[in-house]
């Protein structure tokens, strides 16, 4: 056994003998690749067979690969001639070594490395350093937390080595210590050339609700909410964004404290100090719309004296949810002067008055009483507006659309249809316009007593069957109730099912209290009357000729 174990040492001797010195196991070769497959790339090394590298050991953390058909590269070789005849031979064994010598070579000298910050992981971040994996705590990740922790993956860092074993496979890096050296480094610099009074050019890096942090080269300055604008400022993010490079003025250093404070408006003198004498209520300005909130559109009226069009004087009758119906950022536009207040810096203005109020005019030609017609614009639950003007709509409420029960307005009414209706108040403060389309008829009710009187025989129809009883519309408007007991001879339990909505009745006013809006009907009065007529009118031909009364006639019919 120890012979033929022997034997095939020496074959293998003998075969690594016959090949070149390049080709050595463990040697570094170089090579054009030639094909790149998903699997294996195949690299040209100058010899008979070709040398074989799997092809995910060129790919990078987002899977893009590192090389290209046609590049040179160098490998390591890790077997010659396999069992395929190829040489196989490792890009990333090669790399792995080199990345590790420059790591331990960093730890030794302090010096910093670029890291691929790949995922996040528990504690911190998984980063790869030329192939090699280490591991970045999160509290070694950044100088402040930031709101979005995982900001840096997909990016490249600069870190320095903490630890670093490659018996272990293990490295620790830190950004943290190589942030913390370049800020050091540029406040040193920074603080040795600033002075109170310097006018610098910085970029914007945070935004706060009162104030803005300020990149002048290195190191952070604040500029405080109430120092950025001669104009009131309700958010800083309205002015500035992230980004931005403004100039800025040095008001005060404190290098003890590391604290720079800076000033926008300083470098500019005031201007409020002469709106007061400017500007007078009822004057017309003109100025350019320069922001818009959600209660309002800015105008500025001269560099640093903005006025507020408050979104509820922007139009007399359209109903806005934002300015931007009206107005847009940069239209130039003319307004009334509301309001001047230096000392607080305010100046209110109106865009609307700089026209008559419509509903004043409205009002003066549109008494209440006037009947108008005008096409409906929307039907809703309670109600329909109706376009009285271009610029103004009237409102009709469900109870003022008809002297009848509405179980909803569209039942009577369509988008687009032209009603005729009467004016009932017109409030041009409030700038409301009431119409009402029942009150051009007379109230039912106030007429039933002379119409229908009691003891009157009615015709309507069934608008609702309870089990109390039957609901009959003699007209619009006007509703009698016929009890279960006034239905028929026979005692009925429950009308339900004897009648249908829509039926047509007949029968007799029992009661009318006009007052509570009530009318009791009978319809079995009524068949009972009906009846007792045709019985005496039957009695009346069959007896024509005998010389009996009519009041005898009526006492039988009376006595059956």
């Amino acid at each position: 056994m120890v012979e033929v174990q022997d034997t095939e040492n020496f074959e293998e001797l003998l075969k690594s003998e016959a090949e070149p010195q390049f080709l050595r196991r463990g040697s570094i070769i170089e090579g054009t690749v030639i094909t790149i497959n998903p699997d294996w790339t195949f690299v040209d090394i100058g010899y008979k067979s070709e040398g074989l590298i799997p092809t995910e050991e060129f790919r990078r953390p987002d899977g893009s690969l590192r090389v290209k058909e046609g590049d040179r590269i160098e490998a390591l070789v890790e077997r010659v001639r396999g069992e395929d005849g190829l040489v196989r031979l490792s890009f990333a064994k090669l790399m792995e070594n080199r990345a590790w010598e420059k790591i331990l070579k960093a730890q030794k000298d302090g010096e910093p490395l670029e890291a691929y910050v790949v995922e996040p992981i528990k504690g911190g971040f998984a980063v790869e350093i030329e192939g090699v994996r280490a591991f970045l705590p999160f509290s070694h990740a950044y100088l402040e937390r930031p709101s979005d922790p995982n900001e840096i993956v997909g990016s490249s860092v600069r870190v320095e080595v903490i630890s670093a074993s490659r018996k272990r496979k293990n490295v620790v890096v830190s950004r943290k210590n190589v942030l913390q050296k370049e800020r050091e480094a540029r406040k040193k610099a920074l603080f040795e050339s600033l002075e109170e009074g310097q006018v610098r050019e910085g970029m914007v890096t945070r935004i706060l609700d009162y104030g803005v942090f300020v990149d002048l080269g290195g190191v952070e300055g604040f500029l405080h909410i109430s120092d950025l604008s001669w104009s009131k400022v309700k958010h800083p993010g309205d002015l500035l964004k992230e980004g931005d490079r403004i100039r800025v003025k040095v008001l005060s250093l404190d290098p003890e404290k590391e604290k720079i404070k800076l000033g926008v408006k300083q470098l500019t003198p005031d201007p409020w100090e002469s709106v007061g004498e400017k500007y007078r209520e009822g004057d017309r300005v003109k100025g350019r719309v320069v922001s818009l909130t959600s209660f309002g559109a800015f105008v500025e009226v001269e560099p640093g004296v903005e006025g507020l069009i408050h979104i509820s004087e922007l139009s007399w009758t359209k109903r806005i949810r934002h300015p931007r119906e009206i107005v847009s950022v940069g239209d130039q536009v003319e307004a009334v002067v509301l309001k001047v207040d230096p000392e607080n810096r305010r100046l209110s203005l109106s865009l609307r008055r700089v026209e008559p109020n419509p509903w004043e005019v409205l009002a003066q030609n549109m008494p209440p009483g006037t009947v108008i017609e005008a096409p409906i614009k929307t039907v809703t639950d309670f109600g329909i507006f109706v376009e009285v003007t271009e610029e103004i709509d009237g409102f009709i409420h469900i109870s003022d659309l008809s002297w009848g029960k509405l179980g909803h307005p569209s039942e009577k009414f369509r988008e687009g249809e032209v009603v005729r209706a009467v004016v009932l108040k017109i409030d041009p403060e409030k700038e409301r316009l009431n119409l009402g389309i029942k009150q051009l008829t007379p109230n039912p009710w106030e007429t039933a007593p002379q119409k229908y009187p009691v003891g009157s025989t009615v015709t309507g129809r069934v608008s609702k069957v309870t089990d109390f009883g039957v609901f009959v519309e003699v007209e619009e408007g006007l509703e009698g109730l016929v009890h279960v007991s006034e239905i028929g001879p026979e005692r009925v339990k429950s009308p339900v099912g004897l009648f249908e909505v829509g039926q047509e009745v007949k029968a007799k006013v029992i009661r009318l209290e006009p007052e509570k809006k009530r009318m009791a009907l009978s319809i079995r009065r009524y068949q009972e009357e009906l009846e007792r007529q045709q019985y005496l009118e039957a009695a009346s031909e069959g007896r024509k000729g005998t010389g009996v009364t009519l009041g005898a006639l009526l006492k039988e019919a009376a006595g059956k």
